[in-house]
């Protein structure tokens, strides 16, 4: 046997290679390797986290913290959804950059709450959603909406639980 080497190498290059729609070809007429074209961008279709259709649309979930965390990098637009500003926290310290009195609970909800014995978070929920279907919290909301697809949004509480509370709703209401 002879190595691969000078003219053997040149003939090798030369081989016809046959395809269906091309018929023979030598690899100096196909010229250089193409790489295989990309996929396009995957887009989410709303079934779920495995599904895709518009995923380049949708706004990031809003998170919720307790005000008395300190500001991180990743909290963006801060907001304060309390109607009452949290006890032994300087405005300073805080760094609210909105408050929209608007978006809380009644005075009488809060109370109610408050004072429920029991599980009564989905009867808050209910009663909660029925107040924001008024017209100032229905432009509220679509600020924060708003707020939501421009960046990171978060909204603050001094509420024990966030997860059981008006902002764990409010969350729902932006994203669904």
């Amino acid at each position: 046997r002879q190595p691969l080497c000078g003219r053997r190498v040149g003939a090798l290059l030369h081989r016809p290679v046959v395809t269906a729609a091309e018929g023979p070809q030598t690899a100096q007429q196909r010229g250089p390797r193409q790489p295989a074209p990309r996929p396009g961008p995957r887009k989410h279709d709303g079934r779920g986290r495995g599904s895709l259709r518009n995923m380049t649309r949708a706004a990031p979930r809003p998170t919720v913290r307790r005000i008395y965390e300190p500001a991180g990098p990743d909290d963006g637009v801060r907001v304060l959804v309390d109607r009452l500003w949290p006890r032994g926290l300087s405005k300073a310290d805080a760094h609210v950059d909105e408050w929209p009195k608007s978006l809380t609970p009644s005075t009488e909800l809060r109370r109610w709450y408050h004072a429920a014995e029991g599980d009564a978070y989905e009867e808050f929920r209910r009663r909660y959603e029925e107040e924001l279907a008024g017209t100032e919290a229905v432009e509220a909301l679509d600020r924060l909406r708003a707020l939501a697809r421009e960046g990171p949004l978060t909204l603050l509480t001094a509420a024990r639980e966030p997860g059981r509370s008006h902002a764990a709703v409010l969350v729902d209401l932006l994203t669904g």
